[in-house]
């Protein structure tokens, strides 16, 4: 991609986050002259000017990028994964090592918990090796538990490794080994720049590409308000399948699961009921692409933009919401939103979210 360099320095720039990204591209039409209007965008936010990535740091990620034997995939490209394409908030760069060609297969995701029972960890491995012979590739987080049984499982017949942090960092540390075979005969990818300790808040952005790659989620076991149940929402936001596996209602690592099923998951037993699921569907069944981002100009003097931001709160709220409340066209919500992230005076959440920053 011939702006690729713009395109790194502008996701890597402070304030820049997937949406963003997204919109200042569909906005200015390429990256460098997105990067030229940040000063003023972040002014009319009430910020100051967001801190852009130097010039020789993004130059220092390709060179490590490429010492590391990975590869970057930008938003955009024609190799891209077109299923996370589709998602509200598509990473706007991937690196990855091993198999690109993964990207493109029959997708399922299995999640689960991280202190899993050993049946479940033996259900799911045997799963996973089941879903391989099916044709399908399975994607996990590399966690402990049900995330290393599934990787294990499918690591013959193709798995998808997605880490918190860089590309470089093994986590948890005892998964190294684990990691490492995924690159070599699976896919690796990471959404951090190379060195990024995973934290807190990086795992909830995984899990959407977790969610975002998959035709469906699969939860094996996971208690309530779990990260597992974070991927099952964001698959049925984007609006995929979402299967969980039955467990004993005494066992409180089964109580997310059975909770997903009484919320209209579909229970699944075996490979076969996946594989049932995931089959060919009528197109019309198939949720509409996003409308592409349409900026639209804001008066300061006619109270649009104090209307969005009275509205805004520490609590996340969805974009829709925002715009059926303060009776806004779509265009004017997401510029004004646009220019309190780039102010530092936004964050964006999951799925769609944002609050006060």
């Amino acid at each position: 991609m011939e702006d690729a360099f713009d395109r790194l320095r502008l996701i890597r720039s402070a304030n820049v986050g997937p949406v963003g990204f997204v919109q200042l591209l569909a906005r200015f039409g390429s990256a460098g002259a997105a990067i030229a209007a940040l000063p003023d965008l972040a002014r009319r936010g009430g910020g100051r000017a967001p801190r852009l990535a130097e010039p020789r740091a993004v130059e220092a990620e390709l060179r490590r990028v490429e010492a590391l034997g990975a590869s970057l995939l930008f938003l955009g490209s024609p190799d891209y994964p077109a299923l996370l394409a589709q998602i509200d908030n598509p990473p706007p760069v991937l690196s990855y090592r091993g198999r690109r060609d993964l990207m493109e297969a029959r997708v399922v995701a299995m999640v689960g918990a991280r202190n899993a029972s050993a049946s479940a960890c033996r259900f799911a491995r045997g799963l996973a090796a089941e879903l391989g012979r099916e044709g399908f590739a399975v994607v996990s987080g590399l966690a402990r538990g049900i995330d290393t049984a599934a990787h294990a499982g499918s690591i013959e017949d193709g798995t998808i490794g997605i880490v918190a942090g860089g590309i470089d960092i093994h986590y948890p540390p005892e998964n190294r080994d684990l990691q490492e075979a995924i690159a070599a005969r699976g896919l690796l990818i990471a959404e951090q720049p190379p060195g990024t300790e995973p934290r807190a808040r990086h795992f909830p952005f995984r899990n959407r590409i977790i969610a975002g790659l998959a035709l469906g989620t699969v939860v094996v076991e996971a208690a309530p308000r779990s990260g597992s149940l974070i991927t099952a929402r964001l698959a049925g936001e984007a609006g995929r399948e979402v299967m969980a596996i039955p467990g004993s209602p005494l066992d409180p690592r089964s109580r997310g699961c059975n909770q997903l099923i009484r919320d209209g998951a579909i229970l699944v037993q075996s490979a076969a009921d996946i594989a049932e699921q995931l089959g060919p569907i009528d197109a019309r069944a198939v949720r509409a692409p996003s409308q592409p981002f349409a900026p639209q100009p804001i008066d300061a003097e006619d109270g649009a933009r104090q209307r969005v931001q009275d509205l805004l709160s520490h609590d996340f709220v969805s974009v829709d919401e925002l715009v059926r409340q303060s009776g806004e066209p779509p265009g004017a919500v997401q510029t004004v939103l646009l220019e309190l992230e780039l102010a530092g005076r936004l964050e964006r959440g999951a799925g769609g979210r944002a609050r006060r920053g």
